[in-house]
């Protein structure tokens, strides 16, 4: 072998060891954790594991789901803003995002600057419940109730700043009532106060009622979409009753900011893959869910005109939390 010859195949060999350190092949080398700003059992989990599964089987290393719960998702949004951008953490981001810089007086990220948005995958209206046996049969007459009684009756929420907590105050500014909010930890607990009558109504998100009106847990008195929804299609929406009124939550995948673009690419093409599967758009679908799909290129600008919409949202409720 002659030294030119020696020489070529060592630069070859030194380029093919280097090759798998590249961020392409290299990555993942270890689990990734998936930050949910929200209790284990409510929607956003359940949507967060769904991904997390096909995430796993794509990447080939585990995707872990860490609930970080509290203050309406900003404990663990701020938990993904402040993590290091080293392709191990990504969360789940939802409206809250939106919503909390105009709901709450401070929050301690930049909803703009301090994640790298990659994929906005759901989204998905709230459903208005009563109890299964409630003589109440329509939102019409929900108003009627609430509007005879101010201040006498109860709404429940998953937390202050919380999707259920923005629609009940919605509710309230545009029809014109006078209802008490009591918080809790999560949307599963809105179903648990109103099944035991400790709150009159509450608006959680779609998936987490329906399986319960279907089983005739609870009354579903309409949806917050601006349609039916095919999950439920016997309840209308809420604006047919109190026009104008419209909330349907987003949820997506964030990552901290400056992200590798490389891997927000990575990780937003094997999620739409996952969406483009007719067997699990099905899954995702039955419970009410609404697949969107905007991508890593798109999805910073509809964040920049959701801050807009809820900003005069919360304007509008007169909401606020401190």
């Amino acid at each position: 072998m002659t030294r030119r010859q020696f020489l070529a195949i060592s630069v070859a060999s030194a380029a093919l060891t280097a090759w798998p350190r590249a961020w392409g092949q290299a990555w993942p080398a270890k689990p990734i954790k998936l930050i949910v700003p929200f209790i284990p059992g409510s929607a956003p989990d359940v949507i967060a594991r769904g991904l997390s599964e096909r995430l796993t089987a794509a990447l080939g290393q585990a995707v872990v789901i860490d609930n970080k719960p509290g203050a309406g998702g900003n404990i663990g949004l701020d938990a993904i803003a402040k993590s290091p951008a080293d392709g191990y953490t990504i969360g789940l981001g939802t409206s809250s995002l939106s919503i909390n810089p105009s709901l709450y007086r401070k929050v301690a990220f930049d909803p703009l600057e301090d994640f790298t948005p990659i994929n906005l995958t759901y989204a998905m209206p709230h459903a208005l419940i009563v109890q299964a046996d409630a003589p109440l049969k329509s939102v019409a007459d929900l108003v009627r109730e609430l509007k005879a009684s101010p201040g006498k009756y109860n709404y429940a929420s998953g937390g202050n700043g919380s999707g259920a907590h923005l629609c009940a105050e919605l509710f309230k500014a545009m029809a014109g009532l006078d209802v008490v909010h009591v918080p809790y930890r999560g949307a599963p607990e809105i179903i648990t106060s109103v099944m035991g009558g400790s709150a009159l109504f509450g608006f959680p998100t779609l998936s987490t009622a329906v399986p319960l009106v279907k089983a005739g847990k609870v009354r579903c008195l309409g949806v917050t979409g601006p349609k039916r929804n095919p999950a439920i299609p016997d309840a209308p929406p809420v604006a047919e009753s109190v026009p104008g009124f419209e909330v349907v939550s987003w949820f997506g995948i964030l990552a901290p900011g400056k992200f590798p673009p490389e891997l927000a690419a990575r990780i937003d093409s094997e999620i739409q893959k996952a969406l483009a599967d007719p067997v699990f758009r099905q899954k995702v679908q039955s419970d009410g869910t609404e697949i969107v799909g905007i991508g890593h290129k798109e999805f910073p600008a509809y964040l920049r005109q959701d801050l807009q919409k809820w900003k005069r949202a919360v304007e509008l409720s007169g909401a606020k939390v401190d």
